[in-house]
């Protein structure tokens, strides 16, 4: 790995092709011998930093349409979290299962799992019929995997039977030294960015994307007004910049000053501090207290000079959700794409049928759709949001932060980089976008 670091870090992007591939490298795993290690432990006191592993693994073999990538750095991502406290279920049934699909496919079924679904890096190798990328080319990844041999994914590949999500329904992931990908993940790095800004966006700027932008989630529009949950974090910090640069009124919903200073450098003028407000939506763990859902519309209305949101962004899920129904408009939308407190959601179905609301289900991005928002970071009119970076050892410590919800915004990691800072291959762009940048890194 050495010798690809070494023209990497010297931008000789060209000679890459020319290196050996190593037949080993190191990577972020869990190991499917240990995952009844947090059987009767509560989620939030599952640990991450005990269940992730750096370890020495072999290359895989590279296929038709796959490339592999020297990840120079990548992020986390809640999947991550979920897969090392091995919630909701272990993700080896996810490999077994990707591996009975065909003979290059149990190259996934492993006793251990590589993680991650972002990264930022140069490709190093390509299989056979891949055009549209060479050895060298500085590349982020999407992170839907989809084989594309059904007729129900050719309108929309997140429609696919086969579609999973690198890194979490796939091994190979990108919190590794090396990360296997199929071609059609790939997208151009912009080059504006460092290693490790580049890598933060991917997941859950395209999640956020489909979810609120597209068609195929909320199609806001200009003028709405869009409720964001968690507005400062991985997600809803990128669903922030996308209500803001596309005419809507966002209502950020944060946990702390902190985090609503956040919103504010963004631009967002409308911010409620759930925690500053006393906002209890459940008065135990079985039952809802609707007083709370009124109160907090009030809260919205008196933000809003009456209104009520056209769009809830949800990802939140059991706690907020019952919220989230409640304060929507006559008509409106609660998109959701995760349910990280919990999958068993409950509303008041009334406030739901009777006023015509709607409720759609988001999940991840098409490549059209990854590339839209990936164009979006590259122009300069959305912005990478990095709190912190680590080392690929630390990625325990990262992942903690995340579990813990003691993040903003990203949460970085640094593979084959040796520091931070480093990539960005068009500086004079970078100065055009600078005062941005640091803003949005100063999460």
């Amino acid at each position: 790995m050495q010798e690809i670091l070494d023209a990497i870090l010297a931008e000789k992007f060209d000679a890459v092709g020319e290196l050996a591939v190593p037949d080993h490298y190191q990577a972020m795993t869990v190991h499917e011998d240990e995952a009844g290690m947090f059987d009767g432990i509560a989620t939030r006191d599952k640990d991450p930093r005990k269940s992730l592993h750096l370890d020495e693994v072999p290359t895989p073999e590279l296929g038709p349409g796959e490339a592999l990538v020297a990840v120079m750095a990548s992020a986390i991502n809640y999947n991550t979290v979920w897969t090392s406290i091995f919630e909701p279920v272990s993700t080896f049934g996810f490999l077994k299962r990707y591996g009975r699909e065909s003979e290059l496919a149990k190259r996934h079924d492993l006793p251990y799992h590589i993680v991650g679904s972002d990264l930022a890096g140069v490709v190093v190798r390509t299989g056979a019929g891949v055009n549209a990328w060479k050895p060298g080319d500085r590349v982020v990844a999407h992170c839907l995997s989809v084989e594309l041999e059904s007729p129900d994914g050719h309108s929309d590949t997140m429609m696919d039977p086969q579609q999973r999500i690198w890194g979490f329904e796939t091994n190979f992931g990108g919190l590794a030294q090396l990360a296997l990908v199929k071609s059609n993940q790939l997208m151009p790095k912009p080059a504006h960015l460092t290693w490790e800004e580049a890598a933060s966006p991917g997941l859950v700027n395209s999640t956020a994307y489909r979810q609120l932008v597209s068609r195929n989630g909320a199609d806001m529009k200009q003028g709405d007004t869009v409720l964001i949950w968690g507005a400062s974090g991985g997600l809803g910090s990128y669903a922030t910049q996308f209500a803001l640069n596309g005419g809507a009124t966002p209502i950020c919903v944060v946990s702390s000053p902190e985090k609503a200073e956040i919103c504010r450098a963004m631009g967002a003028e409308h911010v409620i501090d759930r925690n500053a407000e006393g906002y209890r939506f459940w008065k135990d763990p079985q039952t809802q207290d609707p007083k709370e859902w009124k109160r907090f519309g009030a809260k919205i209305r008196e933000l809003t000079g009456g209104d009520d949101p056209d769009i809830v962004f949800e990802h939140p899920g059991r706690e907020t959700f019952g919220a989230s129904v409640y304060v929507a408009r006559k008509g409106g939308t609660i998109v959701t794409c995760a349910s990280t407190s919990g999958y068993m959601h409950e509303y008041d179905n009334r406030y739901l049928w009777m006023n015509l609301k709607r409720i759609v289900g988001s999940h991840f991005a098409n490549y059209r759709e990854a590339w839209e928002a990936n164009k979006l970071i590259d122009k300069g009119l959305v912005h990478p949001t990095l709190s912190k970076v680590y080392p690929l050892a630390d990625t325990g410590q990262a992942a903690f932060d995340v579990h813990q919800n003691s993040h903003q915004g990203k949460v970085g990691v640094l593979a084959l980089a040796p520091e931070e800072g480093l990539g960005v291959t068009n500086p004079e762009k970078r100065a055009k976008h600078l005062a941005a940048i640091n803003r949005f890194r100063g999460v």
